[in-house]
């Protein structure tokens, strides 16, 4: 009942175009509880992936959510206007992707503070969740954040095997209701494994949303310098 209970919180509300959340009890739900699933991708914006990758989410009406380096940023500002205009959720993941872990105060503040600030100029004011590159703060560290700090429960490492049909079987193997999984943009066979991934999830009944909504669906109120992993998991 918690996630019926949590999509009919959400009833109604249009991302994008035609893409939704479903409603508790609606007709087009299956019997069975609904499947929720956040597909997340980190290392972008890149003008010739991630536009295809925009262009595939649309047409199969899923939502994603993109932590972007700052640098890569400047000439694809219209990427990350799209990004929101088409329902995803966008996040920091520094200006360098530096490894923050270690790093001083200074370091961090400024990696993090940067890329927020960019995004601002170009979206507005917001709630900008950030994810560290390679996903790793120490304990003080975590504590300096005044949004939610966003990890993932499936890694596929399709930045490493950079082979499409393999990145899919790695997703699949180890994917489950409430995940959060991580993808790159940056990759080229990434992005061809990922809408295949969605096309895959959605024929089993999974309906991707972003990280923001998969918590809120769960029923999770999200707290400042913590990490989620998925759903149900944070630390």
């Amino acid at each position: 009942m918690l996630l019926l209970g949590a999509a009919l919180a959400v009833a109604g509300r249009i991302s994008a175009g035609s893409r939704t959340v479903p409603a508790a009890g609606s007709a087009a739900l299956p019997a069975e509880a609904p499947k929720y699933v956040a597909l997340t991708f980190d290392d972008g914006p890149r003008s010739d992936t991630t536009s295809r990758l925009l262009d595939g989410l649309l047409t199969r009406g899923a939502s994603a959510t993109f932590f972007l380096v700052g640098e890569q940023i400047a000439g694809n500002e219209d990427l990350v206007l799209r990004m929101r205009d088409e329902g995803h959720q966008v996040g920091n993941h520094s200006w360098s992707h530096a490894m923050l872990q270690g790093k001083s105060n200074a370091v961090v503040d400024r990696e993090i503070s940067r890329t927020d600030e960019l995004l601002r100029s170009i979206l507005g004011d917001g709630s900008y969740w950030v994810r560290p590159p390679y996903g790793l703060l120490s304990e003080s560290q975590k504590k300096r954040f005044s949004v939610p700090l966003v990890h993932w429960s499936v890694d596929p490492e399709d930045w490493k095997l950079r082979d499409t049909g393999k990145d899919v079987q790695a997703v699949l193997r180890q994917v489950h209701p409430g995940a959060i999984i991580l993808m790159h943009d940056s990759v080229p066979p990434s992005v061809d494994a990922a809408l295949e991934v969605v096309d895959t999830l959605q024929a089993q009944g999974y309906t991707f949303v972003t990280v923001e909504e998969l918590l809120r669906l769960y029923d999770v109120t999200p707290q400042p310098g913590v990490f989620y992993l998925s759903g149900t998991e944070h630390h």
